[in-house]
């Protein structure tokens, strides 16, 4: 059911610094800041040959990875995103296995533009999990 792994994503205190030392130390290629209201965050992806990098930074005091950054203030890995298909199936066909929907249960649009859910740590391993559209 799942795909390739679309992003890794890593919340970080400070979003610039961040860019930058994925940019001048490592020398990868950085999107330009993206702020999206709708989920809380600014995010920048940083573009790798067979993934991508996903730098999250929270949007405001109600943003929900605020607390994340408040019990890590280094920052850390965040959840894994997939790719799916068929973001409806794979959602049904989760369900059906027990698994937890977070939200509503319904997609969302994410950063690419793309329909996307997140799963439940607790069902996957202690790991936040991300299923994006192809």
């Amino acid at each position: 059911m799942i795909g390739k792994l679309n992003h890794v994503a890593i919340v970080v205190p400070d979003l610039t610094a961040a860019a930058a030392l994925y940019r001048d130390t490592l020398g990868a290629r950085v999107s330009a800041p993206l702020p999206l209201p709708a989920h809380g965050v600014t995010t920048v992806f940083v573009e790798l040959p067979n993934t991508k990098i996903e730098l999250l930074h929270p949007l405001g005091e109600a943003s929900p990875i605020r607390r994340f950054l408040d019990t890590n203030p280094s920052g850390g890995i965040h959840h894994l995103c997939y790719e799916v298909q068929d973001i409806r199936a794979a959602r049904d066909r989760l369900r059906a296995a027990g698994a937890r929907v977070l939200g509503d249960g319904e997609p969302k649009t994410g950063a690419h533009g793309k329909p996307v859910l997140f799963l439940h740590p607790k069902d996957f391993c202690g790991t936040l999990l991300e299923l994006e559209q192809a």
